[in-house]
């Protein structure tokens, strides 16, 4: 639902290492959501953070499974496809989402999916977090990697009780 980010509650978690992957294609739509993620991860305290820069979307998953399995708890991934004239798209999209979620699942670490697949430029850049812009995704996007590491963490707390 574009436009309803549901609220999260920020909890400190200062002790988080957090990978902030982008791609380049796009790369000033992509700063903005950098800069998203980065804001987001301040406001929980988390001041252990890398950004890394991939050629595309596509190559995402791969990074992050890198990041995650060097020692960072979580990631986000960020990214631009935009609809072409063939069915490029298709295939990226597809092939994005479903190695961002297969890597979380075997890592067992959150990953907040950032790449903005849409019909045009504007479209992204309405969903980029500049200034003007009816949505921030990059800042959505670290705030679902964040809430699900809350979420770990009070599971573990759980069993270790």
């Amino acid at each position: 639902m574009a436009g309803n980010a549901p609220h999260i509650s920020v909890e400190n978690l200062n002790h988080a290492k957090v990978a902030i992957i982008s791609a380049r294609w796009h790369e000033e739509i992509c700063s903005n959501l950098v800069s998203g993620s980065q804001r987001a991860l301040q406001s929980s305290g988390i001041t252990q953070h890398e950004t890394f820069r991939v050629a595309g979307s596509f190559e995402l998953p791969f990074a992050a499974k890198i990041a995650l399995d060097s020692g960072f708890d979580a990631a986000v991934v960020l990214g631009v496809v935009v609809r072409g004239e063939t069915p490029h798209f298709d295939y990226v999209c597809q092939g994005v989402t479903n190695g961002v979620m297969k890597v979380q699942l075997e890592a067992r670490k959150p990953i907040g999916f950032g790449v903005l697949t849409v019909d045009t430029v504007e479209q992204a850049i309405a969903r980029s977090g500049i200034p003007g812009s009816k949505e921030d995704k990059g800042y959505d996007s670290a705030m679902a990697a964040i809430d699900l590491l809350r979420l770990q963490e009070n599971f573990s707390n759980r069993i270790t009780r």
